[in-house]
């Protein structure tokens, strides 16, 4: 099973730079440029090109790792009050991941916006409130616990890292992804074997 959640983050970095390459005029004709707007409908708007069904099963399958994730989390934590609450915000953010697969709106367009579009929308809000509280937690979590007591402080700086990055949105976006990647692979290698 450790091998599959570490899949998780490879799947979707993967997934994403391949897509952003293949589909490139594509995002530029939705409205995104890679260093000054890099998060205008990137990377969801890959969901809207030729390859769109690959970016779908990514989000529901980089959805599910997530939430295994968590529950590997869950189990193997001291069971105290914020090793549950952490990986059980962590599973949630891994269903808001998973539900990005409603496909998003482009920005500009001449239609009201849809059902899907707006369900995409909110995941992404969920995706946010439940991901960074997790992280926040699961510090603590890992401070009272003897073999994760060292993913404490990496955990808080990833996100004191990451959460400026998503918030600023242009270039910095890149920076919030790949931080946001590589603690899932950290921790996840610290997983035991099973």
């Amino acid at each position: 099973m450790k091998k599959i959640i570490l899949l998780g983050p490879i799947l979707f970095a993967s997934v994403l730079t391949i897509l952003t390459i293949v589909e490139y005029d594509f995002l530029l004709s939705l409205g995104w440029h890679p260093i000054n707007d890099p998060t205008f409908d990137w990377p969801s708007g890959l969901a809207l090109g030729r390859f769109g069904w690959i970016m779908t099963a990514t989000f529901i399958i980089s959805g599910c790792l997530m939430t295994l994730f968590a529950y590997r989390l869950f189990l193997d934590l001291k069971p105290v009050f914020a090793s549950r609450l952490g990986a059980t915000l962590l599973a949630c953010a891994g269903v808001a991941l998973a539900m990005l697969a409603f496909t998003t709106d482009p920005t500009i367009r001449e239609t009201p916006s849809t059902w899907h579009g707006r369900l995409h929308d909110l995941s992404f809000v969920l995706l946010g409130l439940t991901l960074f509280p997790a992280m926040i937690i699961l510090g603590f979590a890992f401070r009272i616990d003897d073999k994760w007591k060292s993913l404490s402080f990496y955990t808080w700086l990833t996100l004191c890292l990451a959460a400026p990055a998503f918030a600023l949105k242009g270039a910095a976006f890149y920076v919030f992804l790949l931080a946001i990647l590589v603690w899932n692979e950290v921790v996840a290698l610290r997983l035991p074997k099973s």
